[in-house]
């Protein structure tokens, strides 16, 4: 996705400010998960197998992941935006900081409620930084070139996510409960709150 020139100049500060917040909350949406130990979503459970086998942190990984499929955007012919690169650095330190500041969810219930909180931050975040019009992440163009080329946006989304699932399952991330809860949960919550959170030009 090509920069949007009308919009980087439309309310700049505004639009930072969102973006950053979003993508604050996409990361400490994973740290919930991460703490919460009952299964990550597709990408980080990819993430987690890697961390393990490299020995750098989840949050590192996560960067490292985002450059490695803005690579694959050069032959889908996608263009990042403001926010795509955003994305890509930001998302991975707040994941970092997130699990070290947060304890460990403990008993049942408190797991759950950290699951919660992982859905509404994704929710709300990802509202937040796609609602700025300035680019999708690095994941997101990765589906969205691949609609370009013919194939249905649900049917990009279960080819990529179920193989990183895959792999990351087999290089020992965790998979559990919320990593089923996570998929099958986040498309509604973010189609209810990318409408609200959008930020519409000025007139």
């Amino acid at each position: 996705m090509a920069l949007n020139r009308s919009r980087l100049s439309d309310r700049p500060v505004a639009r930072s400010l969102r973006l950053l917040a979003g993508l604050v909350l996409f990361g400490l949406s994973l740290a919930f998960l991460v703490r919460a130990r009952l299964g990550l979503d597709p990408w980080t459970v990819f993430g987690d197998g890697l961390s393990t086998r490299l020995h750098l942190s989840l949050g590192t990984i996560t960067v490292l992941t985002s450059l490695v499929v803005l690579l694959l955007w050069i032959p889908l012919r996608q263009r990042p935006g403001l926010g795509t690169v955003a994305n890509a650095f930001v998302v991975g330190p707040v994941l970092d900081l997130g699990v070290a500041l947060l304890p460990d969810a403990g008993p049942v219930a408190v797991q759950v409620l950290f699951l919660v909180l992982a859905l509404l931050c994704v929710s709300v975040g990802t509202g937040l930084y796609v609602g700025v019009g300035w680019g999708p992440g690095p994941r997101d163009g990765l589906m969205t070139g691949l609609n370009r080329l013919g194939l249905p946006i649900y049917l990009a989304r279960m080819l990529i996510e179920g193989s990183v699932l895959l792999v990351g399952w087999l290089l020992g991330g965790t998979v559990g409960v919320a990593t089923v809860v996570y998929a099958l949960a986040v498309g509604p919550l973010v189609g209810r709150a990318l409408p609200r959170l959008t930020l519409p030009p000025s007139r």
